[in-house]
């Protein structure tokens, strides 16, 4: 073993993506990653399998309550809740607990995925159910396998990340042409002038910058939720039988968008 991948395998909660990724192991090892991601896989399919339809939140996790963006969060999550989706995110604070806590407010249905960091995030207390993730990819695929529509919040690395996956699942049509929403024109003019400068430069297509729609209200925001994913997709009112042979319970269902 070389001393770089010694010094992974001592580190905390970073190294289970660190260890993943850092090159050829034995292929006992190798193998053993591999089952331990698809038990990671099958810990969140379970934990989210009745959750509903969902719109996912993204946002930063530095903006506390004091932070104006907060009470933004928070209204977002409420009206989506009251829309009938369930409120995603990634489970952490700042503006993720926002929308949790709007989604709670509203008494809609709240869920997380939230991730192993150096710093132990740990799941905010506005979760109904949450999932924690030992690596990234695992928490970014929980996040885009129940949702029908995307909400961005500012925020920063991580919320671009997240953004843009969406972005490239839609474009590359791996994914159905789910709404995307970005809250706040002025905190995202950069990123329209980046899009329109690639556009211009004929590295994406014109009609790449419509997969987003980018506003200062909630009320067009919650329009353009309601026009392009209930109705574009025929959301309604269903409730999934649980399981007995898997002791599923009738509990926290999925309540289709009305």
């Amino acid at each position: 073993m070389l001393a770089g991948e010694a010094n992974i395998l001592l580190g905390d909660a970073v190294t289970h993506d660190r260890l993943f990724l850092v090159g050829p192991h034995s292929r006992r090892r190798e193998l053993w990653l591999v089952l331990r991601t698809v038990l990671d896989f099958i810990k969140g399919f379970r934990t989210l399998h009745f959750v509903g339809p969902c719109v996912t939140v993204f946002g930063s996790a530095r903006y506390d309550t004091s932070h104006p963006q907060y009470a933004l969060g928070r209204e977002v999550g409420a009206r989506i809740a009251e829309l009938g989706f369930t409120v995603m995110t990634g489970g952490g604070p700042g503006l993720m607990e926002a929308a949790n806590r709007g989604a709670r407010d509203a008494g809609g249905r709240s869920v997380g995925c939230n991730i192993e960091l150096p710093h132990e995030q740990q799941p905010n207390p506005y979760l109904d159910r949450w999932v924690t993730c030992r690596h990234f990819f695992v928490r970014k695929v929980l996040l885009f396998k129940y949702s029908y529509a995307f909400v961005g919040l500012p925020g920063g690395i991580g919320t671009l990340d997240e953004l843009f996956e969406a972005l490239t699942l839609i474009q590359n049509r791996k994914i159905d042409h789910f709404p995307i929403v970005l809250m706040g024109t002025e905190y995202w003019r950069p990123l329209r002038a980046l899009l329109r400068h690639l556009a211009d430069a004929g590295a994406i297509a014109e009609s790449d910058l419509h997969l987003l729609l980018v506003t200062d209200s909630v009320d067009e925001a919650i329009a353009y939720l309601r026009q392009n994913a209930i109705e574009r997709f025929g959301l309604r009112p269903a409730q999934p039988t649980p399981s007995v042979l898997l002791g599923e319970r009738r509990r926290l269902l999925s309540r289709r968008a009305a």
